[in-house]
C-alpha cells in the first residue's frame, strides 16, 4: 500500500505550519508514519531556490523566472522527498504544492493558468494531493498576521510574495477559492479566522475519516 499525501493551502498567515504540526503530533499518536515537509524547498537544493525566490533583493524578478524556479523546486522536492515517502507507504504533509503555484501565479501575477499547470504537471510527474486543506481568511487579517508576526521577531521581515500589496492578495485569495470550487472533493476550506483549537479539530476529524477509508482499501 503507497502512502497518502496531504497539503496545506491557503493566504500567507492563515495558520498552514501550525495546523500541519498540529496534525502530524496528532497522528503519529495513533500510529502514522508521517513526513512532515513545505514548499519552496524540502531538499538542500529546493531550499536554495526558496532563498532566490522570497528574497525581498529580488523584487526585479520577472513572473516567467518566478513560475520556472518555484516549479524547479518542486521537481526536485517531488522527486528526492516525497515520492520516496509514499512509495514506503507514509503520509506525507505539505505546506504548500500546485495549488499555490496557480492561485499566487496565475490569478495573483496574471500568468496564464493553463501554462502554469502543464509547466508543475511537468515537474511533479502528475502528483496531486489526496487531500488538500484550504485555510482560508479574509486579507484584511492576513496581512494584520504578517505585520504582527514581522514585529514580534528582528529575524522574520515580510519576504518577496508577502510585500506584494493588498489587490495582488485579494486576487490570490480569490484563486484559491476557485480552484477549491473546481475540485471540491479534493479540496477542503476551512475558516481559519477562529479559535486555532477549533481548526484543529476539525481538520482531525476530517483527516482521520480520510485514512480509515484510504487504509483501508
Amino acid at each position: 500500500m503507497k502512502g497518502i499525501f496531504i497539503t496545506f493551502e491557503g493566504p500567507d498567515g492563515a495558520g498552514k505550519t501550525t495546523q500541519l504540526l498540529r496534525l502530524a503530533k496528532e497522528l503519529q499518536s495513533i500510529g502514522h508514519e508521517i513526513v512532515v515537509t513545505r514548499e519552496p524547498g524540502g531538499t538542500a537544493i529546493s531550499d536554495k531556490i526558496r532563498s532566490i525566490l522570497l528574497s525581498p533583493d529580488n523584487i526585479e524578478m520577472v513572473d516567467q523566472t518566478e513560475v520556472l524556479l518555484y516549479a524547479a523546486s518542486r521537481a526536485q522536492h517531488v522527486h528526492e522527498r516525497i515520492l520516496p515517502a509514499l512509495d514506503a507507504g507514509k503520509v506525507v504533509l505539505c505546506d504548500r504544492f500546485i495549488d499555490a503555484s496557480v492561485a499566487y501565479q496565475a490569478y495573483g501575477l496574471g500568468v496564464e493558468a493553463e501554462m502554469v499547470r502543464a509547466i508543475n504537471q511537468f515537474a511533479s510527474s502528475g502528483l496531486q494531493a489526496t487531500r488538500t486543506y484550504l485555510l482560508d481568511i479574509p486579507v484584511e487579517v492576513s496581512q494584520d498576521r504578517l505585520l504582527q508576526r514581522a514585529g514580534q521577531s528582528a529575524h522574520a521581515p515580510l519576504d518577496r510574495i508577502e510585500l506584494k500589496g493588498f489587490e495582488y492578495h485579494s486576487r490570490v485569495r480569490e484563486g484559491f477559492h476557485h480552484i477549491a470550487e473546481e475540485q471540491p472533493q479534493r479540496i477542503t476550506v476551512v475558516n481559519a479566522n477562529r479559535a486555532e483549537d477549533e481548526i484543529a479539530r476539525e481538520i482531525l476529524t476530517d483527516c482521520k475519516r480520510l485514512l480509515e477509508q484510504y487504509f483501508a482499501l
